[in-house]
């Protein structure tokens, strides 16, 4: 095969996006809309919230939170967590699910933590992946929240609003998280985590959008749009019906 006739290597195909403005505007309305967004996950240092986060994989936080006032009350450290025990822990994180796994994991993350970093919480991806039960999108929550990072953790929230909108398309929370890094304008990057993820708690819902009261519906490339229950039940039986 001569040279001219190789097959040249295919360019990595990088999902379309809103375009530069459009992006820029969706940040802006979620900014105006939630000023100082924030987890809402309830900690009161850098390892009760690594622990919250740890606990919260397929969970809701406001069960996390249930759970954790009673734990992080009498072990809010590292130390006091391993005197507590395997057996101790899953005591008190039993309602969450995965509980058993997680109350070993959390153990374990502990004695590493007095083991190899003094019982601080390291501030790197990578130090951070190194303990049980965290992960890449663990990791950026606590960067993010505690250490002021501009990292994004993609769940299933921030995944369904990046696709629906057309954000940052992506088949994979990698693929998402690279495209929201990539468009995410530097000064809304520290707080696009938080609002992506309370837009799609909230309003951005998987079964039902309230797009009527969506401040990004403007920019969104979801169709169709959810209408207003209240316009709707106005309209009668010739409402139109969303499919």
């Amino acid at each position: 095969m001569t040279e001219s006739t190789q097959k040249k290597p295919r360019k990595k195909r990088v999902a379309r996006t809103l375009g530069p403005e459009k992006t820029q505007a969706i940040f802006a309305a979620l900014a105006h809309d939630r000023p100082d967004p924030k987890t809402e996950l309830e900690y009161t240092s850098p390892f009760t919230l690594l622990v919250a986060v740890a606990l919260s994989a397929q969970a809701t936080d406001v069960g996390v939170n249930k759970a954790t006032r009673k734990l992080f009350a009498v072990a809010d450290t590292p130390e006091k967590m391993l005197a507590l025990g395997e057996a101790g822990v899953a005591e008190y994180v039993k309602t969450i699910g995965l509980w058993r796994n997680k109350a070993k994991n959390v153990v374990a993350l502990s004695q590493i933590l007095i083991d190899e970093f003094d019982g601080v919480v390291p501030r790197t991806r990578e130090e951070l992946t190194r303990l049980p039960g965290v992960g890449r999108k663990t990791a950026n929550v606590v960067m993010n929240e505690v250490f002021g990072e501009p990292t994004i953790a993609v769940d299933t929230h921030i995944f369904r609003v990046s696709n629906r909108t057309g954000l940052a398309p992506g088949k994979t929370p990698d693929e998402v998280e690279a495209g929201l890094e990539r468009v995410t304008p530097d000064v809304w990057k520290k707080g696009a985590h938080h609002w992506l993820i309370l837009h799609g708690r909230y309003v951005c819902k998987a079964r039902t959008p309230e797009c009527w009261r969506c401040v990004i519906s403007d920019w969104c490339k979801f169709t169709p749009k959810t209408p207003d229950p209240a316009t709707v039940s106005k309209l009668g039986p010739k409402a139109p019906k969303r499919v």
